[in-house]
């Protein structure tokens, strides 16, 4: 059982507990852990990808340690989070009973340009095909997209996987009604105060805080959060029936029936487990209250708009409004003080969803706090963190601000547009589908950890600092896994693209051609790495070596086998040599 300090004076309280099978590091003192505040779904999802590259952690839960079960507030991850959560959680998510939800866009497609007037009408329209029953009607066009499906689970499905992984986790203590009221920061470490049934103080090496938009620990560090109040606001129901596309998302951006008004725009619904679903109506600018009667009618009326005329019998489970803001924190680092996930950012118009961004602030902070733990405080790694994720979220929202004006705006631009409908269409159903600038993993290009262009600088179809692609890969003991599998544990990995390799076993390739010097090149590097084969990689020529983050994001690309140059892209990423390393160099 672990033992965590509850008494005061601060300079005796510590976290009592040094892992046996490691030793401590460099400039740091293994009993300190870092203290996450917030035990949300981001504040988890750090705990557990710093506990699988050793790293303790507790965990600051204002809450019971339970989560209120809403049906109406719901996430979703794309391809890459849902991964990241896989791993952390060490089980399909589809064994949870989560969904994984095809994407069904639905427009009004009229062979004359439709015009929206300024008071909600609609211009002339002639009658729109039906491509998903093959008839002619004014009813809506439904197209399916060809694109990896996200995920749509309820919050508290989510939180739930990962508590119950972090039961059994023994580096990681959740420490629950303990509300932070203040901060101390030290040359050593950081001090913690809470406040409840057990006030403590709480010393750690670093602390999180991962305490959403009204983050207590960006309040403490006097950290401005500029930015935009209710961008979107939407109407949400989650309800049991049936509907003519079962597991499929829908978008449908104009609905044809409108009897509600004209404040009655885009609906989508996303399925969940057990045959319920999640409808969301986009809600005109405003405070307009959303009555039940409103909220009813709303159900009743798209309803029977998907079901030929006629409304289906339904449940009705739960209801809320959801108002999206747009926010920024200036700084997202203060010394040994970092913001993640809404503490640090609010996101979501457009179908950009804020919880994907929050999931890849852990991913991107876990290692290099767990590198700093281990090896001591290297500045530049750490920088790099807000200097790559606040870039990231920017842009995001620089999308959002600049679509939102065409996409919301009832005449004026659009009117004038031909052709313009598709093209708003196709953006909107990016930023559900995690595409585009609205929705697709960031890449973080002019990273400081970026590394110098040398001659061996070879082309691959993935850019530097963008998300790698889940290519099958031969691990070092044999077995063929997913390049994302081996993500997360804190080692760098050396990819080498080698046609022909997958028809063979490992023993009759591992000594040949230019692997005995890959091999040693790898050993050689300033950061324990592990070396894959791919029988191939998009873009890739054959014997091209790619050096992969730990969070999946491309350093490098180089033809053949140069140990240097390799060398100078690792340490450029763990954001070259240590203060230790330098001084020992020039001594």
């Amino acid at each position: 059982m672990h033992t965590f300090c509850d008494r005061a004076p601060r300079s005796n309280c510590l976290f009592p507990y040094v892992p046996q099978d490691t030793a401590p590091g460099r400039g740091q003192r293994a009993v300190d852990p870092v203290i996450i505040v917030g035990a949300g779904p981001v504040g988890l999802a750090l705990a557990l990808a710093l506990a699988r590259q050793e790293v303790p952690s507790v965990v600051l839960d204002e809450g019971p340690g339970k989560d209120e079960q809403r049906l109406a507030r719901t996430v979703v991850l794309r391809e890459d989070t849902a991964a990241l959560v896989e791993r952390l959680t060490g089980f399909p998510l589809s064994e949870a009973g989560f969904r994984w939800a095809g994407w069904r866009s639905m427009r009004r497609k009229q062979v004359m340009r439709e015009i929206d007037f300024a008071d909600g009408s609609q211009g002339a329209t002639h009658g729109a095909r039906d491509s998903a029953h093959g008839s002619h009607s004014g009813a809506p066009e439904y197209e399916r997209a060809d694109v990896p499906a996200p995920l749509h689970i309820a919050q508290h499905a989510l939180t739930g996987a990962l508590r119950d992984a972090i039961v059994h986790e023994r580096l990681i203590k959740v420490a629950v009604d303990s509300r932070l009221d203040s901060i101390e920061q030290e040359t050593s470490g950081v001090t913690a105060h809470t406040r409840g049934p057990k006030g403590t103080w709480w010393h750690g090496s670093y602390l999180v805080g991962c305490d959403g938009p009204r983050s207590t620990v960006r309040k403490l560090q006097d950290i401005r959060f500029p930015g935009r109040t209710a961008v979107e606001r939407h109407a949400v129901a989650a309800l049991r029936t049936e509907l003519p596309w079962p597991g499929e998302a829908l978008l449908h951006r104009m609905p044809p029936w409108r009897t509600s008004g004209p404040s009655a725009g885009e609906v989508t619904a996303r399925p969940l487990a057990d045959d319920s679903w999640r409808l969301d109506w986009l809600l005109p600018p405003g405070k307009d209250l959303v009555t039940p009667d409103l909220l009813l009618s709303r159900i009743r009326e798209t309803l029977a708009g998907w079901s030929g005329g006629s409304t289906p019998p339904y449940e009705l489970l739960d209801t809320g409004v959801h108002t999206v803001h747009h926010r920024l924190a200036r700084r997202w680092r203060v010394g040994r003080v970092f913001l993640a996930g809404d503490a640090a950012h609010l996101l979501g118009a457009l179908g950009s969803q804020g919880l994907d961004e929050g999931l890849r602030d852990a991913d991107n902070l876990a290692w290099k706090l767990a590198l700093s733990w281990h090896h001591g405080p290297h500045e530049t790694l750490l920088d790099s963190y807000q200097v790559e994720r606040r870039a990231v979220v920017a842009a995001r929202l620089r999308a959002a601000d600049q679509a939102l004006p065409l996409l919301r705006g009832g005449g004026g631009l659009r009117s004038y547009m031909p052709g313009s409908s598709r093209g708003h269409d196709a953006l909107l159903t990016d930023g559900h589908l995690g595409r585009g600038p609205l929705g697709a993993p960031g890449a973080y290009a002019d990273s400081p950890l970026s590394p110098p262009y040398v001659e061996s600088t070879a082309p691959v179809d993935t850019a530097p600092g963008a998300p790698v692609t889940d290519v099958r890969v031969t691990a070092e003991d044999g077995s063929f896994v997913r390049l994302r599998e081996r993500l997360g544990r804190g080692v760098l990995l050396v990819v080498l693209v080698a046609p022909g390799t997958g028809v063979w076993e490992r023993k009759h390739w591992v000594t040949a051609g230019i692997m005995p010097r890959l091999a040693a090149a790898v050993t050689a590097l300033p950061h324990p790495a592990e070396l894959l084969v791919a029988e191939s990689y998009p873009g890739a020529a054959a014997h091209t070596v790619l050096l992969v983050r730990p969070d999946g994001h491309l350093v490098s690309a180089h033809s053949g086998v140069r140990p240097a140059d390799l060398y100078e892209a690792a340490e450029a990423t763990l954001g070259g040599p240590t203060k230790t390393e330098a001084t020992a160099g020039t001594g």
